[in-house]
């Protein structure tokens, strides 16, 4: 199994509503599967395996937990793994922007 460290890009699922459980105007065969949430983000434990419960670091700082499916899941819209250097840049702008982070 693929291991990731803290401040890896991972992609999370979670169930937010089981099958059944939905509203009752969503077609039969949409109620019959659950609701899940995948989110990328940062990951915030030391270390995570996939198919463990892990908790991630959103770019706009969210946290959010389930189970971890994937480190450094490419984008499905066809532009490959995301690039290393530009994964903290919104992140460092926030600080310097707000005066946190020095100016190179």
């Amino acid at each position: 199994m693929t291991m990731a460290r803290r401040g890896e890009w991972v992609q999370i699922r979670r169930v937010v509503l089981p099958a059944g459980a939905r509203a009752p105007q969503v077609p039969e065969d949409t109620a019959a599967v659950p609701l899940e949430l995948k989110v990328k983000g940062f990951l915030v434990e030391e270390t995570a395996r996939c198919g463990e419960t892990a908790t991630v670091r959103t770019s706009l700082g969210r946290e959010h937990r389930g189970v971890l499916v994937a480190v450094d899941p490419p984008y499905d819209v066809g532009f490959g793994p995301p690039s290393k250097a530009l994964l903290g840049i919104g992140e460092e702008l926030r600080g310097m922007l707000r005066g946190k982070v020095e100016r190179p």
